[in-house]
């Protein structure tokens, strides 16, 4: 298998110097090598609207504040430390699970938006996705915080990534529930803590979302289907607000902080590690971990 960079460095330094008329094209053809992502929309989503979507910055933002952020990436060598993070953590789940197929993978590393307050203040400069096979896009401001997480963030998304593969889970969308995404998470934080320590937390995942309050509400909504309904029990009623579902009473990273705790008293009670447990399916580990944690997924 290969791990192939896009050079989005140069990519989005040809954006912000381009005419206005000419951004827009120049983000379709950065995002291009990414269309595979989009498989299931017919004729294929506008790549451009799919950046802005995704907290990109705007092609019409203040180019002198994007090319700060632009130098501040390249100066900290985010790209070639993602390669090597994501090869590191591949050799990881490869040797916890030797039957492990894994894809080529194609990698989009791009700035966020400076001026979006929900990206920079609520999720604190990261949006990322590792869950169709083969493609992982890392949106980014560099904060000292994301600059100091960056092998951690390639490593929980590759977790995502292999989970969603030929011969792991089946994200089916008409009937994956909370509890699988909840799961997921923990388990990408815990395999990123295994290979980087406490650095492999999500950062914008705020202490309120480790409370036994929390958990016992999230664990209530486990059994919840629908992908729209998603974001209010895993991201919390901000990003629930955001993306125009209804909020559920959940702070910030709700499902993060549940999903933690949950697959750690799994990993707990049997001795596996995060890496090993890669294709388990969430029931196995719900039905483990939850009698441990005092509590039962909704019926």
């Amino acid at each position: 298998m290969t791990v192939t960079m896009i050079d989005t460095a140069s990519a989005m330094a040809r954006v912000l110097n381009a005419p206005a008329a000419d951004r827009d094209d120049l983000l379709r053809e950065m995002w291009r090598p990414m269309a595979g992502m989009y498989h299931f929309v017919p004729g294929g989503p506008d790549l451009a609207e799919v950046h802005r979507q995704s907290f990109g910055f705007p092609p019409d933002a203040d180019p002198d504040r994007v090319r700060e952020g632009l130098d501040a990436l390249v100066a900290a060598d985010v790209w070639a430390r993602t390669t090597r993070a994501l090869e590191h953590a591949i050799a990881a789940l490869r040797s916890a699970d030797p039957a492990l197929a894994v894809p080529d993978l194609t990698v989009l590393l791009v700035l966020g938006d400076p001026t979006n307050a929900h990206f920079t203040d609520e999720v604190q400069g990261l949006s990322a996705f590792g869950g169709i096979s083969g493609h992982i896009v890392l949106t980014l401001w560099p904060t000292l915080r994301v600059l100091g997480r960056i092998e951690a963030i390639a490593a929980h998304e590759l977790h995502h990534n292999l989970r969603y593969s030929p011969g792991g889970v089946a994200w089916d969308p008409a009937t994956v529930t909370v509890g699988e995404h909840v799961v997921a998470e923990g388990l990408a934080d815990l395999f990123a803590a295994e290979l980087h320590g406490d650095t492999g937390y999500t950062h914008f995942v705020p202490d309120e979302a480790r409370t036994d309050e929390v958990l016992a509400k999230v664990v209530g909504g486990l059994d919840v289907t629908g992908m729209q309904d998603f974001a209010a029990w895993v991201l919390g009623d901000a990003s629930a607000r955001l993306f125009g579902a209804s909020p559920v009473g959940l702070p910030t990273g709700a499902g993060y902080g549940a999903g933690v705790r949950i697959v750690r008293a799994f990993l707990e009670a049997t001795g596996a590690t995060a890496a090993q447990s890669l294709r388990t399916p969430a029931a196995d580990i719900l039905r483990v971990a939850l009698p441990r944690l005092g509590s039962t997924p909704s019926t």
